[in-house]
């Protein structure tokens, strides 16, 4: 990968506070972005602004609650003088188990948080890019958006939920100047997958530590899909389980 440039370009990363989202605010603002950290864990994201420094603004938000949504959108586009790219990535794996014994308000819970809080990301972020002319939105898939997992019914429905949502608004908005994909990045090694492992539901929770990509490599992934050597991928999710593609990440 050339190394792509994201100086003056301002993003907003939700779940920002570990994994894939701290790896990817960190990974911007070495790139010359201003980062937005948004989520739940106000000491982690805060933390974490600090040490990216001037460039970072850590925003308290639930994304299950579409008015937080559009306050840190308004915040970020306040402090940074706009805003370029929204990363939805924030999302959990709970509950798992067996379906006919799953807690209905837990499920419900699940999809508030990875189908209507990307809803709620591209909701807030669509009107102003629509109105500027142009925005990317990236949202975190998943293999199980595709393929159903065994005792993850409510994540494989909210990330199906969500490759739809990819697929639509890439439809509607394209012509309008935006760019609107989504990175499926395979099992990375993350708290969600140490959760997994502990759960001991599903064939995920077999697979051996070592398999696990780190954190870093689709937050590189990320930067990528920014240029536009990944518009050939709009509307749709790019594996990072592809060879190709890494090699066009520069990660092979």
């Amino acid at each position: 990968m050339k190394n792509v440039s994201m100086a003056g370009k301002t993003v907003l990363i939700t779940g920002a506070s570990r994994g894939i989202g701290e790896a990817a605010a960190r990974e911007f603002a070495s790139a010359g972005a201003n980062v937005a950290l948004i989520g739940r864990s106000t000491d982690d994201i805060a933390r974490i602004a600090g040490d990216i420094g001037q460039k970072a603004l850590a925003i308290p938000c639930d994304v299950a609650r579409f008015t937080q949504f559009e306050q840190a959108v308004a915040a970020t586009a306040k402090t940074f003088g706009g805003l370029d790219v929204l990363i939805n990535n924030a999302g959990v794996v709970d509950p798992m188990g067996d379906f006919a014994g799953l807690d209905p308000d837990e499920w419900g819970r699940t999809i508030d948080i990875n189908l209507k809080g990307v809803m709620h990301g591209m909701r807030a972020v669509i009107p102003g890019m629509i109105a500027q002319g142009h925005g990317t939105i990236l949202n975190i898939s998943s293999g199980a958006a595709h393929n159903p997992v065994e005792g993850w019914t409510a994540y494989c429905a909210s990330k199906a939920g969500a490759y739809m949502l990819t697929r639509t608004a890439d439809l509607e908005c394209r012509a309008k100047g935006l760019r609107i994909m989504g990175l499926s990045p395979g099992t990375v090694a993350t708290q969600m997958q140490r959760d997994i492992k502990e759960s001991g539901v599903s064939p995920v929770s077999q697979l051996d530590w070592s398999v696990h990509i780190p954190p870093e490599w689709p937050a590189k992934a990320l930067i990528w899909m920014c240029s536009p050597e990944a518009d050939g991928w709009l509307g749709q999710d790019i594996s990072l389980r592809d060879e190709d593609i890494r090699a066009k990440v520069g990660l092979a």
